[in-house]
This record gives C-alpha cells, sequence and structure tokens, in this order.
C-alpha cells in the first residue's frame, strides 16, 4: 500500500529537516532519559520507534492498553532489536494512585512526551464520554506535568492538534484550554507541544476503518464534503520528537502542508485506496443499497468481481470543521528554522482566576457525580469566548 500516493504525496515531509538535524538529535537521545505517555497509541507508537532508534539511556512506555504494548514491544524487536539502555512498558492508568506510585518509586527522567488524548469528535455525544475527555486532555496533563516539575524533568512534550486552532467542536476546545494551561505551567518547566493533521491509519480513523471494512467484506463509508490534511505515522513520530528536542519553551511547531497540494477529502482516500487494492469503487445511492451489496448471489459467488460498494454523503454530524488550520489570526510564527515545520511562538493570553474558576468547577461537578453537556459546553465558552461550537444534534454513532 503506498501511502503517500493514497494522502496526495510523493514524499515525506521531514526528510531535510531530519538529516540536517540528526546529530544533535542522535546525541541529545542517547544521552537522556524518557517516559512516553500513552505510548502504545498509533503517535505514541511512532514517537517510541524514533526514540529507540537513537539508543536511549532509559525508555519507559507507559499504556492504559496491555495489548497494544504488546505489539509495540514486538513491532520493536523485530525492527530494530535491542539497545544497552533501560526499555520496559508499563499497562497503567495515569489517573490512577498504582501510578502516581510509580512515579513516586523512580521519576527519574530528563524528558517526558505526553501523547494520551481522547482525540475523536465523536467523543461529545454524551456527557460522560466528555467528562472523560476533560480529564484526559486537561486534568491528566496537568497531572502529569506537575508531577515532572516536582522530579527536575527537564522538559515535557505533550501534543495538540490542528482542531485547536479556531475551535468548533469539544475536542479542539479541550486541547486549546490544554494549551493554555501549558502556557501558565511554562513559567515552572520547559515545555513544547505540536499541532498537527490526521494521522492515516491511526487507530480509530477512518482510515483505519478502511481496512477493518476490507477484512470484513463490508461497504466503505466516507463523507465527500470535508478535506484533509495527513501526515504519516513516522511524520507524526518526527514531529513530536523534533518539537520536544529541539523546540523552545511554549514553541508549537506544525507542518507546513499547502492547502492547494495536499488538502483531500476523504472519498477520494478511498477511491485511491480501493483502487490499490485492485477494486474499482461502486457508488451506492444509501446505506441499506451499501450493506446488501455482499449478500447478492452473483456478489457472493463471483469471486473475480472487482468492485466494492462506496456509500459517500455530506457530512451533517456534531463538531465538523470545514478545513483544518494550524494556527490563528494574531499568533506569531517562525517559518524559517525548519524547511517543512512552521513555529507557532506562542504565548497565548490566559487569565489565572480564569483557569482556576475551571478547575473548580469541574471538581465540583465530579464530586457531585452530577453534570449535563450544557453544563460543561458553558464552561468551555467562559475559557474561550470566541468558541463556535458547531452543534447539528447529530452523532457518527448514528450512522454507518
Amino acid at each position: 500500500m503506498n501511502l503517500l500516493n493514497l494522502i496526495g504525496r510523493t514524499e515525506l515531509l521531514f526528510v531535510k529537516d531530519i538529516f540536517s538535524n540528526e546529530k544533535r538529535l542522535s546525541d541529545l537521545v542517547s544521552n537522556s532519559r524518557f517516559l512516553v505517555i500513552g505510548g502504545a497509541g498509533s503517535i505514541g507508537q511512532a514517537v517510541t520507534k524514533e526514540i529507540f532508534k537513537r539508543n536511549p539511556q532509559k525508555l519507559h512506555v507507559v499504556d492504559i492498553s496491555e495489548n497494544n504494548l504488546v505489539e509495540l514491544v514486538r513491532d520493536i524487536r523485530s525492527s530494530f532489536g535491542y539497545i544497552d539502555g533501560d526499555f520496559r512498558t508499563f499497562s497503567l492508568d495515569i489517573a490512577s494512585p498504582i501510578y502516581d506510585t510509580f512515579i513516586e518509586s523512580d521519576g527519574q527522567y530528563d524528558y517526558v512526551l505526553n501523547l494520551s488524548a481522547l482525540k475523536h469528535v465523536r467523543s461529545e455525544k454524551d456527557p460522560y464520554t466528555l467528562m472523560r475527555m476533560v480529564e484526559v486532555n486537561i486534568l491528566n496533563t496537568l497531572k502529569t506535568i506537575r508531577q515532572s516539575k516536582e522530579k527536575g524533568v527537564r522538559k515535557y512534550f505533550c501534543v495538540s492538534t490542528d482542531k485547536a486552532a479556531n475551535p468548533v467542536n469539544m475536542m479542539g476546545a479541550s486541547k486549546r484550554i490544554m494549551e493554555l494551561f501549558l502556557m501558565r505551567e511554562s513559567k515552572d518547566i520547559s515545555i513544547s507541544t505540536a499541532r498537527f493533521a490526521n494521522v492515516a491509519f491511526s487507530d480509530g480513523s477512518l482510515l483505519h476503518g478502511f481496512n477493518q471494512r476490507i477484512q470484513k467484506r463490508q461497504p466503505i463509508v466516507a463523507p465527500n464534503d470535508i478535506k484533509r490534511y495527513f501526515v504519516s505515522p513516522q511524520e507524526s513520530g518526527e514531529l513530536c520528537l523534533m518539537s520536544c528536542l529541539l523546540g523552545d519553551n511554549k514553541d508549537i511547531f506544525f507542518p507546513k502542508l499547502s492547502e492547494e497540494l495536499h488538502l483531500i477529502t476523504f472519498s477520494e482516500i478511498a477511491v485511491n485506496y480501493l483502487k490499490q487494492l485492485g477494486y474499482q469503487a461502486y457508488i451506492c445511492s444509501t446505506e441499506d443499497e451499501a450493506r446488501k451489496f455482499f449478500n447478492s448471489t452473483s456478489q457472493s459467488l463471483n469471486a473475480n468481481n472487482k468492485t466494492w460498494p462506496c456509500y459517500f454523503t455530506q457530512s451533517d454530524t456534531t463538531g465538523e470543521k470545514d478545513f483544518e488550520e494550524f494556527f490563528m489570526e494574531g499568533e506569531t510564527l517562525d517559518l524559517t528554522r525548519f524547511d517543512n515545520l512552521g513555529i507557532v511562538k506562542s504565548s497565548l493570553p490566559y487569565q489565572d482566576d480564569k483557569l482556576d474558576c475551571f478547575l473548580s468547577e469541574i471538581n465540583a461537578m465530579m464530586e457531585k457525580k452530577q453534570w449535563k453537556k450544557a453544563d460543561l459546553v458553558t464552561l468551555f465558552h467562559e475559557l474561550l469566548p470566541a468558541f463556535d461550537h458547531k452543534e447539528t444534534g447529530k452523532y457518527l454513532d448514528a450512522k454507518m
């Protein structure tokens, strides 16, 4: 599968930047100790591999998914083998007291990279999943930053999202609020972050779903009116590593992607994807038609049939942004330091009293064990007055 061809590109983005900075990256990694939180997710695995192959002194990986950690270790052993440094994985929930005990028992790291996140727009469908998003994207970030400060960590990195720039959904807004807290915490510890696009074929993504649909002989469904930027898993790992190791305090790294060259619709990717597998897209007019495609006698018995059912529709779900962007009006940019990386030289304005009030209100809701989605939306608006929440009343769980 030619991944770059699928996402409308011909070459990897950061080849020149990695090459020109490789000695510094390798020297920093080989002389440092790393903790990667959320290291078994798609981006976390990519970052972990970028660190591992440069021979760190210590590389500890924490993730809530035991199965994904197993696969990460198998992947690393099969691709890179072994290092002299201390490489271990831990299946832990960073919100738990067990994780706190883990940090207290050692916690000696030079760099902490937090890749854990609730990343789906669909996660705002109900008040409980939404509060979990607040916990993971904001509260756990704060917790791990403060633990890092107590342990004398040199640098803290966490991943943001392109959806944090002028957010229209709660996921993007939660990351924007996280960025505000990062600015405040950066007074006491060096922090950098990154906003970047959809990671092609990352776990749970629509493109990852294409693979599942093919394996299960099910139709491919995608919106035909939404354009997105994509980066490869390798590029996501390289971007995070460069932001962590080469970024100044409060820097927000982003990829230089061109609206003219690199935006592509999900339906275009679906057609390209099927073409690479030797299939032609068969466009269905309804979900029911698409579902029944493989149930007909002719389709199920004809092994030579090289068409695949696709159902392409316009998007009408809550929080879907018409286009993606990596920075906002008024942010100061450095577009000269790297070939294909831009930097927001961030000094996001924040108000201490509003940040404190946000945390107080969230904690009060959780202590009472009672809140509504509207309560959280209102609280987000108080921190982000320009937040344009795009609510349609429709969510992806109600679609095929």
